[in-house]
């Protein structure tokens, strides 16, 4: 590739950096240099693009050609996804304000309005390319709709898979223990390896929560809108206890217009990283946001605070007051009365053999004036029957979601794995040509669903089949949820639910 190509390529990316703002123009020249010396190149022509405008949509191609060339020049150790991303990610650096103007900025916007400061941060998380929206652009997203109103399907494919050879790579390197893992602060800056993403690009905003040190940061993946990330300034484990409502409604106050949950502290219903503590919020409106209490019920010593049974899959309880101090109160009171809560004739056990079973999932969030915290219960025994949990997705949901039930699920967005889009397209071909779904390997694991649902529908042809197995797949997501309800959503169910609730 010639040298008029990276030049041209470089300064389109000096321009984009001029264009969104990242850049200053007295550091035009500068940050030219900065990517000139990751090219390892003493040499620069100015040429006929230089001062052009740029627009966001044309920063993956900008990247692809300096990707290319940095492949060719053989500048990357491998030209894969992993060694690329670690190289573009420390190409967007050399565009990038410092920490401290990042953070200052944000907190003088804040002084006009919470609303002010997120735009601003929501939009440099982006053209950073920390969120890479090129990617996330490419996930699959729909709704279905249920009993429980309108629930959110995704295939995730904006996280990248790791090639073999990286894979590989992976296993030989010897261990590092910096960053403790992908959540901490020192993630800040870092260069990353092949087992470890680079974040160079990566700005964060501290906070204090419950008079400690906190960071506030976006989610490179943008599960939904705003999809922000709250973590401690330690390497702490989640814990569910008192203190974690207190920090949730400590930020909702900061944030009135998002909300803020955190995950279950236990193995199977909790998040996939337990060892860190952190929550995860947004400026979002999930299904369970806007399902009604079916029933309202008084707890004695907090007859301020509304309470009710929501209408959800799981088995959630919401209570609302305009003082956040007495949700905290009453959260921590039921909190530690479902910790040691057993009623064998429903099948909750707090605990069996000495290991705990019972935990809460809680969601906070601010509408109008009035606090409300959505507290999910949740247990994570297992039996023979059900291994990797009874409420957990049974393993006839298995073929679509095997993975555990954490928070953006339990408020009603499924995050489906990338393969599901190569073997819904399979699928698709199969049933239409009525070829043997169980002589392939890839899509068998779906011919019994497919046996149950095919029968309901008269005609299956080119222009429904797609919107038949969207709506097939969320229904399956229903009933992962209602697996993971601990109380069904039946009068059995709902009866021993009130029996919990008598106990308050």
């Amino acid at each position: 590739m010639e040298k008029t190509v990276l030049y041209e390529n470089i300064d389109r990316l000096v321009q984009y950096g001029l264009t969104t703002g990242l850049t200053s123009e007295e550091e035009e020249i500068y940050t030219r240099n900065q990517l000139l010396e990751v090219f390892g190149e003493e040499d620069y022509q100015e040429n006929d693009k230089t001062g052009k405008e740029v627009r966001t949509e044309e920063l993956e191609d900008i990247l692809k050609n300096l990707l290319d060339y940095a492949a060719e020049a053989g500048i990357l150790k491998e030209n894969s996804t992993v060694y690329r991303d670690l190289f573009d990610t420390r190409l967007m650096n050399c565009l990038l304000p410092r920490p401290s103007q990042v953070s200052g900025k944000f907190w003088e916007l804040y002084k006009k309005s919470p609303e002010e400061a997120t735009n601003y941060y929501y939009k440099f998380a982006q053209d950073s390319d920390y969120i890479r929206r090129y990617r996330i652009a490419r996930d699959i997203r729909w709704a279905v709709p249920s009993v429980y109103g309108d629930i959110d399907i995704s295939i995730n494919l904006s996280k990248p898979e790791k090639d073999p050879k990286a894979i590989a790579a992976a296993k030989l390197m010897k261990q590092s223990s910096y960053p403790k893992c992908q959540l901490c602060k020192e993630n800040m800056g870092y260069m990353g390896r092949v087992n470890h993403p680079a974040r160079q690009n990566h700005r964060i905003i501290p906070l204090k929560i419950n008079q400690a040190d906190w960071f506030f940061q976006y989610s490179p993946y943008v599960y939904y809108n705003e999809h922000c990330i709250v973590f401690c300034g330690e390497h702490v484990p989640m814990k569910i206890e008192r203190a974690t409502f207190v920090k949730l409604f400590d930020f909702i106050k900061l944030f009135p217009h998002y909300f803020l949950g955190s995950n279950a502290d236990l193995p199977i219903v909790g998040g996939s990283i337990l060892t860190h503590d952190h929550y995860q919020g947004g400026n979002n409106t999930f299904a369970m946001a806007k399902a009604p209490m079916e029933q309202t019920f008084t707890i004695p010593g907090y007859e301020d605070v509304e309470a009710g049974i929501v209408k959800w899959p799981l088995s959630v309880i919401r209570i609302r007051c305009k003082d956040e101090t007495r949700l905290i109160d009453l959260a921590e009171h039921i909190l530690n009365k479902w910790r040691g809560y057993t009623d064998e004739t429903a099948f909750v056990f707090a605990e069996t053999d000495g290991e705990l079973h019972n935990t809460i999932t809680p969601i906070a969030r601010k509408v109008g004036d009035t606090f409300e915290l959505d507290l999910a219960l949740r247990n994570n025994i297992t039996t023979e029957e059900y291994p990797l949990g009874v409420y957990h997705p049974h393993q006839d949901c298995h073929h679509i979601k095997k993975e555990n039930i954490g928070l953006i699920e339990v408020m009603g967005l499924a995050i489906l794995p990338a393969r599901l889009k190569k073997e819904m397209e399979l699928l698709k071909d199969y049933i239409l040509n009525k070829k043997d779904i169980r002589s392939n390997a890839d899509i068998e694991k779906h011919a019994d669903w497919v046996d149950e649902f095919l029968p309901n529908y008269t005609d299956i042809n080119e222009e429904n089949i797609d919107d038949i197995l969207k709506k097939e797949v969320g229904k399956v997501f229903v009933r992962v949820l209602e697996d993971a309800g601990v109380y069904k959503c039946t009068p059995e169910g709902r009866e021993a639910f009130g029996r919990f609730i008598k106990t308050l």
